[in-house]
């Protein structure tokens, strides 16, 4: 394998994680200011909070759509471009509803990317470091949320419009992404099923491994035995029914989690439990870096150990995290202690090494070629309604009932996730997409 080469076409690809990540986190160190900024409800916030999310599950219902049809390299810039102008936009809004648009817009391309980048990185990669290579999108994701979270308490909720320099910061991550993305090639499977191109595929797997770059070749085209795109009636027929079961049940716990809910919200609970607005900022940086460091960890498992095995962890792990953090605030006992960030790192330690690590590549890799477009985006869409529903309504509902409860329903959650893990997820660690595609069906 050309490790330089693959690597740096895997981490260009992933910086699209990147801007992904800060711009689920950004928005954490603004919401409470643009409240009192502009006289919003609990209600309106968290509608403003989830408009990205809901530009997120058109974009990610969508972004295969382009990734198929006119290749994943143009896709990919396009899906830039949208960062950089959301990001500006954001920065400049002179409104709630200015603001809302703008984020309505990156979330579009939060959500065309999750799609997108996985899959390419997916197809680009040898088996054997497939699932590492496509986990760099989600540590990519990570450490744009640690960036977001240092960016944040860095700049400091005090400075004269701080709010516009934590959200215009992206606008130079989504420049160099957009200009990075021109540097990759197009994907090999790609053009041997929409283009009918061995010869640029050949030239390209070469460079991937010039040793495995004839049969990988002969691969693709066994699978590719119709390279007309499956249309979405064939998608939902019932042919690919076990694939789709398991993007929508790994997407749906993903979020049921509540991993959005602290990402998004992080200093609200700190606040919640007592802490000074300073030390909520600070103690969000603790998750941004508790996050990077466990998603690392499962990076080098993911291949090693399996899905499954990364699965069971982080299940087990939010259990435990979340039922003493339903206590803690049932019972108050969390008022003013430190104890709740360190559940809440344990969480989201959890998260990292679990979930985090297995989605974008699980999915990537659970269904066949000609209708991978279509499942990315089923999975990623699935992943993202639930996150609007969870992120728009958290403030309303920790406002009315409390976060105990909401806690709790996240815990239990996870136990049924630990089942799902159990009886139905199967392992996908070391075997071709191609075999993937015929096993799994």
């Amino acid at each position: 394998m050309n490790k330089k080469k693959v690597y740096f076409w895997s981490v260009t690809v992933s910086l699209g994680g990147f801007l992904f990540g800060m711009d689920t986190a950004l928005i954490s160190g603004v919401e409470r200011t643009v409240q009192e900024l502009w006289s919003m409800s609990d209600a309106l916030t968290g509608q403003m909070v989830a408009m990205a999310l809901y530009g997120t599950v058109i974009g990610a219902l969508i972004g295969g759509m382009p990734a198929q049809f006119y290749g994943r390299k143009k896709a990919l810039f396009v899906i830039a471009i949208i960062f950089l102008v959301s990001a500006v936009g954001s920065a400049l809004a002179t409104s709630s509803w200015m603001l809302m648009f703008f984020r309505f817009i990156g979330g579009l391309s939060v959500g065309a990317s999750s799609v997108v980048a996985p899959m390419y990185i997916a197809e680009i990669s040898p088996k054997e470091k497939r699932g590492q290579l496509t986990a760099l999108f989600q540590f990519n994701i990570v450490f744009g949320i640690m960036v977001a979270y240092f960016s944040n308490w860095l700049i400091g909720s005090e400075a004269p419009d701080a709010w516009r320099w934590m959200l215009g910061i992206e606008a130079f991550p989504a420049l160099l992404f957009t200009v990075l993305v021109l540097l990759v090639p197009e994907s090999p499977r790609w053009l041997v099923m929409k283009k009918g191109d061995d010869e640029e595929a050949l030239r390209i797997l070469a460079i991937i491994d010039a040793d495995r770059a004839e049969s990988s070749l002969k691969e693709i085209k066994e699978g590719a035995t119709d390279k007309k795109r499956a249309s979405l009636r064939e998608f939902f027929s019932g042919r690919y029914r076990f694939p789709i079961l398991l993007a929508f049940l790994l997407a749906f716990f993903n979020q049921v989690s509540g991993i959005n809910a602290i990402i998004y919200y992080a200093p609200r609970i700190f606040e919640a439990s007592g802490m000074a607005v300073s030390s909520a900022l600070l103690s969000s940086v603790g998750i941004g870096v508790v996050n990077m460091v466990f998603t690392l960890l499962g990076i080098v498992l993911i291949d090693r150990m399996g899905r499954k095995f990364l699965m069971y962890i982080g299940s087990l792990g939010y259990i435990i995290s979340l039922t003493m953090v339903a206590i803690m605030f049932a019972t108050e006992a969390g008022q003013g202690t430190a104890l709740l960030p360190v559940l809440i790192f344990i969480f989201i330690a959890s998260h990292a090494v679990g979930q985090g690590a297995v989605i974008w590549v699980f999915i990537s890799e659970i269904f066949p070629n000609r209708v991978r477009a279509w499942g990315n985006s089923f999975g990623s869409g699935t992943h993202w309604v639930f996150a609007a529903v969870i992120a728009g309504n958290f403030p309303y509902v920790a406002g009315k009932f409390g976060q105990a409860p909401i806690f709790a329903f996240f815990a239990v959650m996870m136990v049924l996730q630990l089942i799902f893990v159990w009886r139905m997820m199967p392992e996908t660690k070391g075997v071709s997409l191609e075999d993937l595609g015929k096993d799994i069906r």
